[in-house]
């Protein structure tokens, strides 16, 4: 888990203020203009929440633990006001505890809020995005780092497009189905330890701890860099998850589906994703059965199910062949 994500007692998450400056990913592009002892506080709401008219009606209605968001109507507001009105509001504004203050749209933070929250550890952060793009960003930001979190041992790897998380005992080959892939020109996500996040409403992401990223472990070669041998595009940070391939050891006699027909899905954060077994044996090349079974996920997308297509056919074929003669033919 990232330091700048906490979990409080009772499993709540919370995100410190300093994660918003430290991200790289979102283009946030904030910068911090006063309240810097305060980069520790914590924001415990996904949603970033613009005051508007709050403002002008008192803070009982701002959620203490959220970004405030202060955009061209906010700031037109407080611009107008006096100064003494305005040194009123600001301090109610920070007795409501937001985690941090954010002004958007190049606009400049007024001296009386970076005095006060100076003073109160509350940071003020500016930033060129406009107001309505800034909070989508931060949004989609925190809802990752707020989401279900959870850590499993397997390999997430970008094929065409797909993410594909190969689960398995250890041993069974994922690391080295995965190297495959990457030889063939797809991409390595995480090996060996896949962190899972959950963004709303019903999608799962992987990515791989920054201690270990871009690394695998081969046994007989140890500790390799995809992105050192083959460089930076074999490899990617995160992925959404959208085909889980169990490896198992190929058991005689054990009953392995054969036709397809059936789409099957597992359980990740509860979101459901497609889901199949692939037996490992002597003579299956695994990582062309993972790259395969990628395209065919893909396939269906586009409204084609080659099972379900192929059974048509069959029972078209099969119906044709029983039909009734006519009277014609049984005069013949």
């Amino acid at each position: 888990m990232s330091p700048s994500v906490l979990t409080e007692a009772g499993g709540t998450m919370a995100v410190q203020v300093g994660s918003l400056l430290d991200d790289l990913d979102f283009d946030l592009r904030l910068e911090l203009v006063a309240g810097a002892s305060g980069r520790t506080r914590e924001i415990k709401h996904a949603r970033v929440h613009r005051p508007g008219l709050a403002l002008a009606g008192g803070t009982r209605k701002l959620d203490k633990g959220r970004v405030q968001l202060l955009g061209v109507e906010e700031m037109a507001y407080i611009e107008s006001l006096e100064a003494a009105r305005l040194s009123d509001l600001i301090e109610r504004f920070l007795e409501s505890q937001p985690s941090c203050i954010v002004v958007a749209d190049s606009l400049v933070a007024p001296a009386e809020l970076c005095l006060q929250a100076d003073t109160a550890g509350v940071p003020v952060l500016v930033s060129s995005v406009a107001a309505d793009h800034l909070a989508d960003r931060m949004g989609e930001l925190l809802q990752e780092q707020l989401g279900l979190t959870e850590n499993i041992h397997g390999v997430l790897v970008d094929v065409l497009g797909v993410g594909v998380l190969i689960l398995g005992k250890s041993g069974i080959g994922k690391s080295e189905c995965a190297l495959d892939l990457v030889v063939r020109g797809h991409r390595l996500v995480a090996d060996d330890v896949v962190v899972l996040r959950k963004r709303p409403p019903a999608t799962v992401v992987g990515g791989c701890s920054p201690l270990i990223s871009h690394h695998m472990e081969i046994r007989g070669l140890g500790i390799i860099n995809i992105k050192d041998l083959y460089g930076v595009s074999a490899v990617r940070d995160r992925k959404k998850v959208e085909l889980v391939v169990e490896l198992e050891k190929w058991a005689e006699g054990a009953e392995y589906d054969r036709l397809g027909l059936e789409d099957k899905t597992t359980d990740l954060l509860g979101v459901g994703v497609p889901f199949m077994v692939i037996p490992v044996g002597p003579g299956r090349n695994t990582s062309t059965l993972v790259e395969v079974a990628a395209r065919n996920l893909l396939l269906k997308r586009q409204g084609h199910h080659s099972a379900r297509e192929f059974q048509a056919r069959l029972v078209q074929v099969i119906s044709e062949n029983d039909a009734p003669l006519s009277s014609s033919e049984v005069v013949e």
